[in-house]
């Protein structure tokens, strides 16, 4: 991708985000576009390109799904997971795959046997359909994009283009947070989680999906081959994202991203020479700079409960004495429902439902370790640990993924307090399966012709 057209498609992404906040029926519109759009580009590309296609395709479809989301702009709300499954589906029915790949539909496989203890076990007044649709769409996303990624070998050019096709939508996102919310002060109170500044969604997705923008960024910054002034660019746009991300109040997606790019900087600089280690140190400085600016105008703009919210203080700078903000006590009721029903759970969608009778109270825990064990049993317990592991014992033999630990703890770390209520941390734990080749295509040698 020319940097001519990064540039424009950056200034469309913008507008794009003007135009749904002024009219937001055309969000409705724009998925639409964007599925029929990339549809046609993969049916239509060659047998060498479709894989980079439903890549680019897919890396889109997480990218802009909050956006979507937050104005309606889905036929339905687990749209954006089942075109990722549609396209990695094509992929894989137009390319093939590993037959080592296979793990990931054992994994699948053995959470059939929560659905049939739902069916049965489920009250008349919960919508199974929903239920199972909604729990499971994640998993099964994770497990078809697994498929097609599972030593599937993609180009460090080809990389660096996914990445950018995550990154546009977000400049939609953080485009529409500033028309939504311009004054934070006006908004934040307290040091909970803000709506407000997440432009009336979910704080948690919205933080999620910023986090992998950050990281994208980061990435730009220290990879780039470009000039002094694309690097600041990048920074400058980093900023932005960052400085949407804290406002929104919650911490796992920015504390997430921030290990990505820990992740990232270290694998770079094991597989650097002495000339990229020192050039990661040098533009290192430049941004942990940059990041202390971000954060310092963050917190003034916040009125200082930003500084509270990551020491764990209420609003009188208090110390809270959860700091999982009641999720541990969830955890600990799911882990309790396991103990009662080892085997094969409690169903697909029951926990919600037990805990609704139990409580009175309508929660989820956003654990998807937890959930899986409680609804699945046993078969939960295997089925993650195919997860765990598989990746893992991959890369003990083959480590030529770059991005590889970064795309793995987003994943881990992502399941841990959102759950997979969006495709992105389903779709990334596929990238990490990736292999990417860093030769560079050897140019023709000129011949020279010496004058008699």
């Amino acid at each position: 991708m020319k940097l001519t057209l990064y540039y424009k498609l950056i200034i469309f992404h913008v507008v794009l985000a003007v135009m749904v906040f002024a009219f937001k029926p055309l969000a409705l519109m724009y998925f639409l576009f964007t599925t029929v759009f990339f549809s046609y580009k993969i049916v239509n590309a060659s047998k060498k390109y479709k894989s980079f296609y439903v890549l680019v395709a897919c890396a889109y479809v997480v990218g802009v799904e909050v956006f979507l989301r937050m104005n309606g702009g889905t036929v339905f709300y687990e749209a954006s997971k089942y075109l990722v499954i549609l396209f990695s589906l094509i992929g894989i029915f137009s390319n093939g795959f590993s037959n080592q790949a296979l793990i990931y539909m054992l994994y699948i496989l053995l959470l059939i046997p929560g659905i049939f203890v739902a069916v049965t076990e489920m009250s008349f007044e919960t919508n199974i359909r929903k239920a199972i649709a909604f729990n499971l769409s994640g998993p099964v996303c994770l497990g078809i994009a697994a498929v097609f990624c599972y030593r599937r070998t993609v180009t460090i050019n080809q990389m660096k283009i996914i990445l950018w096709a995550f990154l546009l939508p977000l400049v939609s996102i953080t485009t529409y947070l500033f028309l939504y919310t311009p004054d934070l002060k006006e908004v934040i109170t307290g040091t909970g989680s803000n709506f407000a500044t997440s432009g009336g969604f979910g704080p948690n997705q919205v933080a999620t999906v910023l986090g992998i923008g950050i990281f994208v960024l980061a990435v730009r910054f220290f990879i780039s081959k470009e000039g002094l002034w694309h690097r600041a660019f990048d920074l400058a746009l980093l900023g932005l994202l960052a400085f949407r991300a804290l406002a929104t109040f919650s911490r796992g997606g920015v504390i997430t991203a921030v290990i990505m790019i820990l992740a990232f900087l270290g694998m770079y600089y094991l597989k650097g020479n002495l000339k990229t280690k020192f050039k990661i140190k040098f533009l290192g400085l430049i941004f942990g700079g940059a990041i202390t600016f971000i954060w310092l105008v963050s917190s003034i703009q916040t009125s200082g409960y930003l500084d509270k919210r990551y020491a764990n203080q209420d609003a009188a700078g208090r110390e809270k004495e959860d700091v999982s903000t009641g999720r541990f006590d969830l955890f600990a009721q799911e882990f309790n429902e396991f103990l009662d029903h080892p085997f094969f759970g409690v169903g697909v969608g029951k926990i919600k439902e037990i805990r609704f009778n139990e409580t009175g109270v309508v929660a989820a825990s956003h654990n998807e370790m937890s959930r899986i064990i409680s609804e699945h049993g046993l078969m939960g317990i295997l089925a993650f640990s195919i997860l765990l592991f598989a990746p893992l014992l991959y890369r003990i033999k083959n480590r030529n993924n770059l991005f590889f630990f970064s795309f793995y703890f987003f994943w881990l770390l992502t399941i841990n307090h959102s759950a997979m209520r969006i495709a992105a941390p389903g779709f990334l734990y596929a990238l990490c399966l990736l292999n990417i080749s860093y030769k560079t295509p050897e140019k023709p040698k000129k011949i020279e012709i010496e004058a008699a």
